[in-house]
């Protein structure tokens, strides 16, 4: 089912790429483990979110990255702020 969605880089050096599920799945973790949570806490919230944008992206053959980190930090907001808000200015945290 994700295998055939194309995900539409921000930066412009690639057209597109395939969606990840593993790539999004790491990035969701090391943010809530950027906030001292527990590897377990962590790996659940990541499988959690994953699963919910897994359900979003179901119908669309194209989004884009920014696309997927909104729909991201929405559902880990819901689960863990702290780590949402890293999540989602992890640019401008750094």
């Amino acid at each position: 089912m994700s295998q055939l969605i194309d995900v539409v880089k921000r930066s412009g050096t690639r057209s597109s790429e395939q969606f990840n599920r593993d790539k999004l799945h790491k990035s969701l973790k090391a943010a809530c483990l950027s906030v001292r949570s527990p590897e377990g806490e962590a790996e659940t919230a990541a499988s959690s979110v994953c699963d919910a944008v897994l359900i979003w992206v179901s119908d669309r053959p194209e989004i884009t990255s920014a696309d997927v980190r909104r729909v991201a930090a929405h559902h880990l907001q819901r689960i863990h702020p702290d780590a949402a808000y890293m999540y989602k200015h992890h640019h401008s945290v750094l």
